[in-house]
Formats: C-alpha cells, structure tokens, sequence
C-alpha cells in the first residue's frame, strides 16, 4: 500500500511545477483548493489535473 505521506509529497511536487511552469491562474492556491475541493489527497489531485487540463486548453487555443 502506498503511503498517504509519500502521496502528498508527490501531490506537493506536482503542484509546485504546475506553478513554476504553468499560465498564473490555473491552479488555486493550497487554501482555496481545500476551501474550493476539500483537504482530501483526492481534492488536491482534482484541483491538480483541472490544472493540467486548464493549461492545455489555454495553450491550444488559436
């Protein structure tokens, strides 16, 4: 089984790339994440991949 703690390293790892990387904005900070999806590992993913997902469709658009 994984460890919830490693998971939310890998989580926190992901999420400081995606702000390092990615358009300002796409990402909520780690406050209005938990406020906007819950303080689960789960929310964190869910705001994680809208993201990626944000970033990919700002970066295709014409």
């Amino acid at each position: 089984m994984v460890d919830a703690h490693e998971c939310r390293l890998a989580l926190t790892l992901i999420r400081r790339t995606i702000e390092e990387h990615c358009p300002p904005g796409v990402l909520p900070s780690e406050e209005m994440t938990n406020g906007l999806f819950g303080p689960e590992l789960m929310d964190e993913a869910e705001a994680l991949s809208r993201a990626i997902v944000a970033t990919v469709e700002k970066l295709t658009r014409p």
